[in-house]
């Protein structure tokens, strides 16, 4: 995806035009003008910030995952407080290192985000080649298993659902 250099982020523009008349209370053409051109105007400025995120290959599958996601945020909050409020001398915190297949910056940054948003795990480190994702488990007791659930849970549907570079 290609982006105009008067035109960096379209969408960017038009949820920060909308942002301006909801905080605005207000559909006055001013008012509407003036939401425009501050869209547009941030959005020149936050250019070289914006990352291009890449085309969805399937939305039913964006929905199933997110879906997964939430129903994991869920169990994993109950299974964390059963590991804290339980003897803590049973957790086996680990560091684990998980290979990656994605590439792009913003699947990786989904991948990541599902991860820290999920008890019990936060990602820690991507590696400069962003070949390995070092991830912190409050109770790990078989990595390579952590591991292997990462990479069929999230990363896998994650190639699937957008049109990204794999290696």
């Amino acid at each position: 995806m290609t982006r105009s250099r008067w035109l960096p982020s379209p969408s960017l523009t038009v949820f920060l035009t909308l942002l301006w008349l909801l905080l605005n209370n207000t559909l006055s053409f001013g008012h509407l003008l003036l939401g425009v051109f501050l869209g547009w105007v941030i959005s020149m400025l936050c250019r070289e910030f914006l990352i291009s995120v890449p085309d969805v290959r399937s939305p039913l599958k964006l929905i199933k995952f997110f879906l997964r996601v939430l129903g994991d945020i869920v169990t994993a909050n109950l299974q964390v407080a059963r590991l804290v409020l339980g003897p803590t001398h049973k957790l086996r915190p680990a560091f684990v290192e998980v290979p990656m297949e994605i590439e792009d910056e913003f699947v990786l940054a989904v991948l990541t985000s599902v991860l820290s948003l999920t008890p019990g795990t936060v990602s820690a480190v991507l590696s400069p080649d962003h070949k390995t994702l070092l991830i912190h488990a409050l109770d790990a007791p078989e990595p390579e298993k952590l591991a292997a659930e990462v990479k069929m849970r999230y990363e896998a549907p994650l190639l699937e659902i957008f049109q990204c570079s794999t290696p």
